[in-house]
C-alpha cells in the first residue's frame, strides 16, 4: 500500500473523463490514502457528489460558500488537510485559470489557496491540448511546479484519436505515489538488466529459465520514481513497461551483452537483475530437430559471456549491483559471487522465496557484511534497494 496514511485532496472539474476519477478515489483509497473530494459545478453534471462520498468515506465539497464548515472557508481548509492537490480530470477551461490566477469557484480558489503541492491530469480534446494557448498555460504551470500528469494518446469521447486523454486511474496512482518518493536519484543515470533470456537451440526450442521479470520492472519502477533516467535492457516478458521508462527487448544473453557494453560507461548505476543463461548451444539448427532423424541428440554447450563481471572490469565502472538467486547456501554463494565479480553490493535469495511471484525474501551483501530485509513486496523492496544504492553514491563508503 504506497499511499497508506497520506492525505490526498481530489479535485474533479467538468469533463467527460470526471467518471473515471470515481475509480481513481476508489483506488487511492485501496492504497491506504484518506481522500477528501471537491467537485466543481460542471463535474456534478458528469457524476454526483453521493458517489465520490461514498467511495472516500468523506462528506464532498462542491460550494466555496458551505455553510457546513464552521469558518466558511471551506477553499482554505481544504488542501491545509491534505500533503497533495490531485485534480483529475484537469479541463482547458481549469488548466488556463491556474495558469494565471483566476480564483471564481470552489476548485480554482482552493488551488489558488492550497498550502500543498499541485499535481494535474489534463483531459480534453486532441486539438484543444494541441492548442498554442494550452500549451502556454502547461508551460506556466510547470514553471510553477506544478505537476503534469499525462495526458495520453488515444481514442477520445468525441470519437477523434490523439492526445489529450486522461490518464488511466491506476496510471495517476501511480503516479501519485512517485510523487512521494524522495528523488535522492534525480539527474542519474542508471542502466539495468531483468527477466530471462532464451538460447536458441533450433527456431523452436530454447533454453530459458522461469523469470518473470517482475523484479526488475519494479526496480525501473522505483528508480524512476526516485528521480533517475533509467534505461532497462530485458529479456522476453510479458510486463508492461514503466512509463518514463527506456526499454530495450532482447532474446538472448549474446544480444543483452552487446546491447549493455556499449551503454555502461554512459551510466553511474549499473544493476544486473536478469537471470542470464550461463550457456548456450555451440550450435543453433537450422530447422525444427526431430525426433526421428535424432531419438538422443546431445547438445553441446558454450559458455555465455558473464555481463555483471564484464561491467565492473570496465577502466572506469558505474557503481555495480548483482543478484543472486540460489537454491540452498545463499550466503556461501551470494558472497563468493560479490568477491568474484568486485562489485560492492549483491542482492541475494532464495529461489523458492519468491521466483515467479510478487513478494520476495531478501540479503544485501556488501563489505559491511550480511543485512536480511523482511519479507516485502517487491516494490517496496526495490524502493530499499535505491535507497541503499542513493546512499551509496552520496557516500561510497558509507554503512548499511
Amino acid at each position: 500500500m504506497d499511499l497508506e496514511g497520506k492525505r490526498v485532496a481530489l479535485g474533479v472539474t467538468g469533463g467527460i473523463a470526471a467518471y473515471k476519477a470515481a475509480e481513481l478515489c476508489r483506488l487511492l483509497v485501496k492504497q491506504g490514502a484518506s481522500v477528501r473530494v471537491a467537485m466543481s459545478e460542471a463535474a456534478m453534471r458528469f457524476v454526483t457528489p453521493t458517489t465520490f462520498q461514498a467511495l472516500s468515506g468523506n462528506p464532498v465539497f462542491t460550494d466555496r460558500w458551505d455553510a457546513g464548515v464552521a469558518n466558511g472557508m471551506a477553499h482554505i481548509d481544504f488542501s491545509r488537510e491534505a500533503e497533495v492537490l490531485l485534480i483529475a480530470p484537469a479541463t482547458a477551461d481549469f488548466l488556463a485559470k491556474v495558469a494565471n490566477g483566476i480564483a471564481d469557484d470552489l476548485l480554482t480558489t482552493l488551488t489558488l489557496a492550497r498550502d500543498c503541492p499541485l499535481l494535474v491530469a489534463p483531459a480534453m480534446n486532441r486539438q484543444m491540448w494541441s492548442n498554442p494557448a494550452t500549451q502556454r498555460n502547461i508551460a506556466t504551470l510547470t514553471g510553477d511546479a506544478v505537476g503534469i500528469l499525462g495526458p495520453a494518446s488515444g481514442e477520445q469521447a468525441c470519437g477523434e484519436i490523439g492526445e489529450g486523454r486522461m490518464l488511466e486511474p491506476a496510471e495517476i496512482v501511480e503516479d501519485v505515489a512517485a510523487h512521494f518518493q524522495p528523488k535522492r536519484l534525480k539527474g542519474r543515470k542508471l542502466l539495468m538488466t531483468a527477466g530471462p533470456t532464451f538460447e536458441a537451440i533450433d527456431p523452436v526450442r530454447g533454453i530459458t529459465n522461469l523469470s518473470s521479470g517482475k523484479m526488475g520492472f519494479a526496480i525501473a519502477r522505483a528508480a524512476r520514481d526516485a528521480g533517475a533516467e533509467v534505461t532497462l535492457v530485458c529479456g522476453p516478458v510479458a510486463l508492461p513497461t514503466p512509463r518514463g521508462v527506456t526499454r530495450i527487448d532482447i532474446t538472448s544473453a549474446l544480444e543483452m551483452h552487446a546491447q549493455v557494453m556499449p551503454r555502461a560507461t554512459a551510466h553511474e548505476v549499473f544493476i544486473g537483475v536478469a537471470a542470464v543463461a550461463d550457456y548456450r548451444p555451440s550450435k543453433v539448427s537450422e530447422h525444427k530437430t526431430k525426433k526421428d532423424d535424432n531419438p538422443s541428440p546431445v547438445i553441446e554447450l558454450a559458455q555465455n559471456p558473464d555481463i555483471l563481471a564484464d561491467v565492473a572490469a570496465l577502466p572506469q565502472p558505474p557503481l555495480c549491483v548483482g543478484f543472486a538467486a540460489e537454491t540452498r547456501n545463499l550466503a556461501e554463494y551470494a558472497e563468493k559471487k560479490r568477491r568474484a565479480k568486485k562489485i560492492p553490493l549483491l542482492v541475494g535469495n532464495l529461489i523458492q522465496d519468491g521466483f515467479g511471484g510478487d513478494t520476495n525474501t531478501w540479503i544485501l551483501f556488501d563489505d559491511d557484511g550480511q543485512h536480511a530485509l523482511e519479507p516485502a513486496s517487491k516494490l517496496t523492496l526495490a524502493r530499499r534497494l535505491i535507497a541503499r544504492i542513493a546512499t551509496l553514491l552520496e557516500n561510497p563508503h558509507a554503512p548499511h
